[in-house]
């Protein structure tokens, strides 16, 4: 290990345990607020269960499956962000923009239409199953995507502004799909497409931590590809990487990430964008360093978002998408002006 290394290695562990110190401070900072206050030292008997019957059912009901579901969207949607912006060389990727997001959130929503009175969406099978559904709008998404894009390869840009298109057709549809709803549904539907963390359960964290224990270390697996990959189509070929076998393989596990996110929280717009550039401009442009901190970055911010939701306007909560919207929005015009 040549010294430049060991110094980003330093820099990479330094950099993790700050972003892991404000997360737990986070975390108890999430707990202890709400409608219901509550004391950190409360909060901290009653995780070893020593607290009131009253103060349990808040923070082990309510609360904790909340934040933890704040936590594993954000880390899935910031490395599917991470991944989109390797494969197609453009820093303005994201699901979102890409119509990944779109596409699962269809798919959630005409699950949810068409099986309303034949199941019930609290259950555990509804739960588990629609990260399912999710899935596979986000791939039905994305392979119209790559399909219209392909012409002799994938050209990067292509792939982006076909994307634009493809996410505003999806949204349409949704549109129109939406009208067909009755009025109380349709108000549901809306404020979930806007990213609202919406059925929080111990059910549905215990449906997506397996995606994201499965596909974030692929991701970071992948990273030394993503590298090449930054190169251009070209010189990565030349090096001997399968540019397309890959590009389809990564563009697969971004769109199960942030299929999977749609599923429990709905389109969280701009958080897979402005977080893996935050985590380039502190670590660099080598993926094996962008993945981690986008991880931890990404769980941060949609958490920190999460709680000044819930208490901007307590009794009312601001659905979560729209914070991270507002706290995205000025950066993400800052990259429009930056970037040529």
């Amino acid at each position: 290990m040549n010294l430049a290394e060991a110094k980003k290695k330093k820099k990479l562990l330094s950099v993790m345990v700050l972003l892991f110190a404000l997360i737990v401070v986070m975390f108890f900072v999430s707990l202890s607020t709400g409608v219901i206050k509550i004391a950190p030292g409360d909060v901290i008997k009653t995780l070893f269960n020593q607290g009131t019957d009253r103060q349990e059912l808040v923070l082990f009901d309510f609360r904790l499956p909340g934040i933890l579901l704040a936590l594993l969207i954000g880390a899935g949607l910031a490395v599917s962000g991470v991944i989109l912006q390797g494969i197609t060389q453009n820093e303005l990727a994201d699901p979102g923009i890409l119509g990944i997001n779109t596409g699962a959130g269809l798919a959630v929503v005409l699950f949810l239409y068409f099986f309303k009175n034949q199941l019930d969406p609290t259950s555990s099978f509804s739960i588990f199953i629609m990260p399912v559904a999710a899935l596979v709008g986000a791939v039905v998404a994305a392979v119209i995507i790559y399909a219209l894009a392909w012409k002799k390869g994938v050209n990067p840009i292509r792939l982006v502004l076909v994307g634009i298109g493809v996410n505003a057709g999806f949204a349409a549809f949704l549109t129109i799909f939406q009208l067909k709803m009755d009025p109380q549904d349709f108000r549901q539907a809306t404020v979930w497409l806007t990213g609202d963390i919406w059925n929080a359960s111990w059910n549905m964290v215990f449906a997506l931590v397996p995606w994201m224990l499965v596909l974030i270390p692929i991701a970071l697996h992948k990273a030394p590809s993503l590298n090449v990959m930054n190169l251009g189509d070209e010189v990565a070929s030349g090096l001997g990487t399968s540019v397309e076998s890959e590009r389809r393989f990564l563009l697969f596990i971004a769109v199960a990430l942030a299929g999977a996110s749609v599923a429990a929280g709905g389109g969280i717009a701009f958080l897979g964008l402005v977080i893996p550039h935050i985590a380039r401009k502190i670590m660099g442009p080598l993926h094996q360093y962008i993945i981690p901190v986008s991880t931890l970055l990404g769980a941060l911010l949609l958490m920190v978002s999460d709680t000044i939701g819930k208490n901007l306007l307590a009794p009312t909560e601001i659905p979560v998408g729209i914070i991270v919207s507002l706290l995205s929005a000025p950066y993400f015009v800052y990259l429009l002006m930056k970037t040529k």
